[in-house]
Order: structure tokens, then sequence, then C-alpha cells
């Protein structure tokens, strides 16, 4: 089959791989209905992350049970799975006190912009929908795998709660769910911070209240106009450089907590300078898997279209693009869709 590979920065091929084979009995292999380029690929993308050898590329994903190791109880073929980007066994003290991104046999995914793929621990990481999926909801689904689960656990880390005033720091995919995620946990003001009209125009649709284009001191000066002088009480740190964790921090108010999930790159935070902020910190890769049966519900039942944040929709061999899409911020997100049809996949095998 062909896949996605890194070779380098900026150099994307697809090209011949072997298929997955079940290499252990917890393994499963799936036949990828979509997949999609995140913003943390961007990273090894522009060589900020170096890679050491051509990498497969992908790791959120969804699609049909094709075959399951003989280990395996809690999926069968022809169903339709989710799973996180953290593999996890979702058995170990870890998991079980819900942080399945810090299990104690940790994998991350790999190789899922691809027609199909292999899923490690697949009762600890996958979770079945209720039924096939029309076609109308695959791409919202998609985003539970880990966008969506990442912006869920942004708002869940920052505390945010019914009634709550909300600053996101990020327009990406990630921010932009998590303008989804705090308007569904009841927040009442939602502030999105972005310099894009596209991605202001989705923001709103998510729920954001207050648009606000200005970043570092301007920007911090501008939340705190529009709070008062008081500051937010939860901040979403979705992009993991230094201004923007600065930018979450000094705009949280004293009490208030701040969820970050951009994934840190030269991000250095003083502590005597924390130390008096009284603000509360807690983050990190998002346990998705302990929210899927959730935000599967949720989108089963249309209640959240986190879907339209797909604004690009490609073939699989056309993967390159998408990544110089999202680069050149010409796409929010990058919509993968393999040729093989997942769906007939799953009749056949039912």
């Amino acid at each position: 089959m062909r896949v996605a590979v890194l070779h380098g920065p900026r150099d994307v091929r697809f090209e011949e791989r072997d298929e997955p084979k079940i290499m252990k009995p917890t393994d499963t292999i799936i036949r990828v209905s979509s997949a999609c380029v995140c913003g943390s690929d961007l990273w090894p993308y522009r060589g900020i992350q170096p890679i050491a050898q051509p990498t497969p590329m992908g790791h959120e994903y969804c699609g049909i049970v094709e075959e399951v190791g003989s280990a395996v109880k809690t999926v069968k073929p022809g169903q339709f799975v989710v799973g996180s980007f953290c593999i996890s066994d979702n058995t170990c003290p870890n998991c079980r006190a819900g942080y399945q991104s810090g299990c104690q046999n940790l994998e991350f995914m790999t190789g899922a912009q691809a027609p199909m793929a292999r899923v490690p621990f697949a009762d600890g990481t996958l979770v079945a929908t209720p039924e096939l999926p029309s076609d109308d909801i695959i791409p919202s689904l998609l985003t539970t795998s880990d966008v969506l689960g990442t912006g869920w656990f942004a708002a869940d880390a920052a505390n945010v709660k019914p009634g709550a005033t909300v600053a996101v720091v990020g327009d990406g995919a990630v921010g932009l769910l998590g303008v989804l995620s705090a308007k569904q946990m009841g927040a009442e003001r939602i502030i999105a911070m972005s310099r894009h009209q596209t991605r202001q125009k989705l923001a709103k649709e998510f729920g954001a209240t207050d648009i606000v284009t200005e970043r570092g001191d301007d920007g911090v000066a501008r939340i705190k106009e529009l709070t008062k002088g008081i500051g937010a009480d939860s901040v979403l740190e979705c992009v993991g450089t230094q201004e923007s964790m600065m930018q979450a921090v000094r705009s949280t108010r004293p009490g208030g907590s701040i969820g970050y999930v951009g994934v840190p790159h030269g991000v250095q935070l003083n502590a005597e300078q924390l130390f008096f902020t009284l603000v509360r910190l807690h983050g990190g890769p998002a346990p998705v898997r302990r929210y899927l049966p959730e935000l599967i519900k949720l989108v089963f039942d249309r209640k959240i279209n986190p879907g339209k944040v797909f604004d690009l929709t490609l073939p699989l061999d056309q993967v390159a693009e998408g990544y110089r899409a999202m680069d050149e911020r010409r796409a929010i997100k990058a919509l993968l869709r393999p040729s093989a049809n997942a769906k007939q996949g799953a009749r056949d095998a039912a």
C-alpha cells in the first residue's frame, strides 16, 4: 500500500510500504476511513523537531476493523472505531485515573495517513461507534481522535465552568475546538484570539462571543479591558510558543486556571514570576481515550459538528499538498480520504 512518509523538512512522499500485520495478540488492523494532518505534524515537517529516518506520518484516524488479535475482546471486524493518538492499555493505574496519555505502556500512534493501520492495545485505545456512521459525520468523528479531544482537555484542564469567562490563545484547529468545548461546558463568555477572518468566523460559529486580534502586551491589555481589569477565569493555551504561554499566564485572573495543550517548543517559565500570579497550570498530551465515549455520543446525537474545522479535503495521494496548505496557513486543517470505501468494507465484513 502507499502511505505518507516524511523524509526531511518539507519533504512528504506518498510511497510504497508493506501492509500492516497483527504483531501482538492485543493488536487490531483497521481500514482507515479518514485521516488528517495535525498541527503538531508541522513541527517535524518544518524541521523544528528533527527526525532520524524516514517516518510514516499520521496519528488521527477512524475506520473499520479488518482484523483483531487473539486477545482483543471489545472490538470486532466490521465495526467502525475511533482511536486516540495515544496508545494505552486502559488498565494501568494512570489509565484508571483518567490519564491514558500517561499510560505505563504508552505508545504514540504513527502511520495513520494510510489506507490501513495497525493499532496496538486495541481494547484500551479504540472505541466502537453505536452503528456504522453516515458519511456526513465521519469528519466530526475523526476530530474526536485528537483535535477535539485535545481542545476538550484544554477546557477541562482550565477548569471551565458554567458562567465562566474563557480566553483561547491560538486559532488553529485545537484552539477553535477549544472554543466549541468551552461552549459545551457552559462558558458564558469566550474570547478567541485570532487575526484571521475565516478562523474568526468559525470561532463565532463554535461559540466565541469576542474576538481579540492583538498579541503580546496589547493582547493581554485587551483581555484585561474586556474583563474590567481582572483577567479570564480560564485560559486555553493551544499553540506551544513562549509568546503564547506568557500571553496565557498574563491573561488569567488570580486563582484562575490555564489548560495548556500546545506542544511546547522553546517555552521557559520563571518560577518566581509564576508564583505571584496565583494561576493554576495543567496540561500535556490529552487523555483523549477518557473523553471518546462522550464525544462520540455528542457527534452521533448531532449536538456538535466539529468537522467544520476541516476546510480542505484531499485524496490521500495528495497528502503533500495538505501539509503545504497548512504550513502556509491556506488551510486550518486538511482532511485526507483514502481511495478505498471504508463503509463498503464494513458491509462486506458484516
